[in-house]
């Protein structure tokens, strides 16, 4: 059973040692279905993905990607938005993007 969650974000820049990932924070009550979907899964599995990650199939515009959400200490969700679906979607850090996600 797969849930679709859907949002409006802000794509922003986070600067590493070595590389620059764009990415998109989701939080509220997007975030908290995520959360319960991640426990759930813990209890179903016996056990945490890397990192407390969630699987997903991701969207933004006509760009569709298999990837991962990660948990913040906050309580949101951040999504990397890899160059590929910047270029596809001509978005840049800044720019608000409609974000779908198919919890799997």
């Amino acid at each position: 059973m797969s849930e679709t969650l859907a949002c409006t974000a802000e794509i922003w820049r986070w600067v590493g040692e070595k590389t620059v990932y764009h990415m998109v924070t989701i939080g509220g009550d997007m975030a908290e279905q995520i959360t319960i979907h991640e426990r759930l899964r813990r209890l179903e599995l016996g056990g945490r993905r890397g990192f407390g990650s969630v699987k997903v199939m991701a969207a933004i515009g006509n760009t569709r990607w298999k990837t991962s959400v990660f948990p913040s200490k906050t309580g949101e969700w951040w999504l990397l938005v890899g160059k590929k679906v910047l270029k596809a979607e001509d978005l840049l850090a800044g720019d608000t993007a409609e974000v779908a996600l198919e919890l799997l």
